[in-house]
């Protein structure tokens, strides 16, 4: 299988590729080529590759998603398509919307269309629980109305409905699958868990948005890209699949669990005004994709354990970044 991955510098396309060309991952099992298409922004890095960069089924393109002649070239000749380019934090998306419309619908309107043209065998475009927006009670299913509340999650609920409409419209072999909150080595220090322990590392204050009860469902990226595996070689044409880790904890109880971990004091945590539609609760129904024999392994705490050790073992990964960060403000 000749499989293409965009944004596969990033933090889930990165540690697939990383699984993928190792042993073991359900659903790329049959590799001969992963090429990774990566624009390389802030969120990108090679260096998130460098621990398969000598495997020869590693190609690497530096390059957009909305580059229509280049996404065609690319395309034509893979066998699949996996999908994870995209804007996704969502404090830069209440102060930059556009760039994330552009990339999350355009860009995957081109990518859509290319596949299209060269009738790609598979098309699994990765995206996100945000999209259901916030519920009180239960948990989602696939079924779910799409209520999103801040201009990310907008942004890729009509990525997921472009892309289910290019299955109903013409054919195309596209399945949907929708993670929740995912952490684990890697991840930029924007998002929570990387922000608390690094900046925990750092001897400095953990920002808590609000009252800090909203609720959060946590999943192990292992898990994430097995089940993104499963969904890729056996889901179904058309379907939506949901990945969640089965871990819900408020935001305050995870600094708490992260504070532990990381040998500090409980004062290290402040509470800061929330941010703008600031979802209250995200939970979703797992049955679909457990029918197809996934489930997550890893236990939040061991998980987290691990994240912990490995930003203190990795600090000339993330420092420099902070670094730059903060000069660029």
């Amino acid at each position: 299988m000749r499989l293409l991955t965009t944004g596969a510098a990033g933090f889930i396309g990165s540690h697939l590729v990383r699984s993928a060309l190792g042993p073991g991952l359900p659903g790329f099992d049959d590799l001969s080529e992963v090429v990774v298409l990566d624009s390389l922004t802030y969120a990108g890095n090679r260096a998130n590759l460098e621990p398969v960069a000598d495997d020869p089924r590693l190609r690497f393109v530096e390059g957009s998603i909305l580059d229509v002649d280049l996404v065609d070239s690319l395309v034509a000749g893979c066998d699949a398509i996996v999908h994870l380019a995209a804007e996704t934090h969502v404090d830069r998306s209440i102060v930059h919307a556009r760039d994330f419309v552009a990339t999350n619908v355009l860009g995957t309107q081109t990518l859509l269309d290319a596949a299209l043209r060269h009738r790609t065998g598979r098309f699994l475009h990765v995206s996100t629980d945000e999209v259901y927006g916030s519920i009180d009670v239960g948990s989602c299913a696939e079924t779910h109305r799409l209520d999103p509340n801040s201009p990310y999650a907008a942004s890729k609920a009509a990525s997921d409905l472009l892309a289910l409409s290019y299955a109903r419209t013409h054919g195309l072999d596209v399945v949907v699958t929708r993670g929740s909150n995912t952490y684990g080595p890697y991840q930029l220090p924007e998002k929570l868990v990387p922000l608390a322990v690094t900046t925990l590392l750092e001897d400095g204050v953990v920002p808590l948005y609000g009252d800090g009860l909203q609720v959060r469902d946590w999943l192990h990226v292992d898990d994430h890209c097995r089940g993104l595996g499963i969904a890729l070689s056996r889901g179904s044409s058309g379907e939506i699949y949901n990945l969640g880790g089965g871990a819900e904890l408020t935001n305050q109880r995870l600094l708490s669990l992260l504070v532990d971990l990381a040998g500090a004091d409980a004062s290290r945590v402040v509470q800061v005004e929330d941010r703008p539609g600031h979802d209250r609760r995200y939970s979703l129904d797992t049955a679909r994709i457990r029918a197809l024999g996934w489930s997550p392994l890893t236990p939040l705490e061991t998980g987290l354990t691990e994240v912990v050790r490995w930003y203190g073992e990795n600090r000339t990964w993330w420092e420099p970044w902070k670094v730059r960060q903060r000069n660029a403000r």
